[in-house]
């Protein structure tokens, strides 16, 4: 039913987005794609000169689920912007980099490949590593009134990962330890919420 809202709402934010607006100075966000998946996500972007911008994103995910699942993870991405027209409004092209740690395991909804063959099947695996990297992206920000808008994010780039392999889920001693793989692929994708001051 969240979901169902949650896509409600954004179609209806595209449908009335309103006139072009000044460039602003400041903006809060959220990822709603984050906030679907339960993570606890901010992120603040202030401008630095007429076309350009820095934003800083962060997410956290301190939760562990029924049946001994796990989504654990933190990460921060800051990332320069730079508009085609106004700050805050229209396209941008985007350089960001990115890291952070996590502490996955005994999901099975991941059926397709990440990272590796390791992560194609997590179930009664747990995974638990930190990642660094960096891409580059393209954007699109929709006026919807006069503080806010609805943005939409795409990066691909470089991630470096290196983690410890554990089975059963709950064990504290690693089975398959120091892991490291490199990986060339998605790196961000955004649909924002945004609150321009």
């Amino acid at each position: 039913m969240k979901i169902k809202t949650i896509f409600a709402a954004v179609l209806l934010m595209l449908v009335c987005f309103g006139n072009q607006a000044k460039a602003q100075k400041a903006a809060i966000k959220t990822n709603l794609l984050y906030d679907a998946t339960a993570t606890i996500n901010l992120g603040l972007e202030f401008g630095l000169g007429e076309k350009w911008t820095m934003d800083l994103s962060g997410n956290f995910n301190p939760f562990r689920f029924h049946e001994g699942r796990r989504w654990k993870h933190f990460m921060v991405q800051p990332e320069l912007r730079y508009w085609t027209c106004d700050r805050f409004a229209g396209s941008f092209f985007a350089v960001h980099a990115l890291g952070g740690m996590y502490d996955v395991g005994n999901v099975d909804f991941l059926k397709f490949k990440i990272l590796n063959a390791d992560f194609k099947k997590m179930k009664n695996k747990r995974y638990e590593g930190w990642t660094v990297g960096a891409g580059i992206g393209w954007g699109h920000d929709w006026i919807l009134s006069r503080h806010w808008n609805f943005e939409f994010e795409i990066a691909a780039g470089y991630m470096y990962t290196k983690y410890d392999k554990y089975t059963p889920v709950n064990a504290h001693t690693p089975y398959m330890k120091d892991f490291d793989r490199h990986f060339f692929g998605p790196t961000k994708l955004a649909l924002s919420l945004v609150y321009v001051f």
